[in-house]
């Protein structure tokens, strides 16, 4: 079932991901490094001018605002052009 109302972004989508640096955030699950490793690759293939940046969690399932590294992932999200985040049960 999906959700009725229409996803729409908080920033416009990037018109091309050459030259751009796309943030990776491990939330902690397991398998959430695999899974980014995986789409880094991915990306990496695709857009060989590709840069990506790396955040792991400092508190598991919290949101990263809320935690004592609130001010290096703030630090962390302004150097990105944007993010991917997966959840890796």
């Amino acid at each position: 079932e999906a959700d009725p109302v229409p996803a729409r972004g908080i920033t416009k989508r990037l018109a091309s991901l050459e030259g751009k640096t796309i943030g990776l955030f491990a939330n902690g699950k397991r398998a959430a490094v695999p899974m980014l490793e995986a789409l880094e690759r991915e990306l990496k293939a695709g857009y060989p001018s590709l840069k990506t940046s790396w955040y792991k969690c400092s508190v598991f399932n919290t949101p990263e605002i809320l935690t004592h590294g609130k001010e290096k992932f703030e630090a962390w999200v302004r150097g990105v052009d944007a993010v991917a985040l997966t959840v890796g049960d």
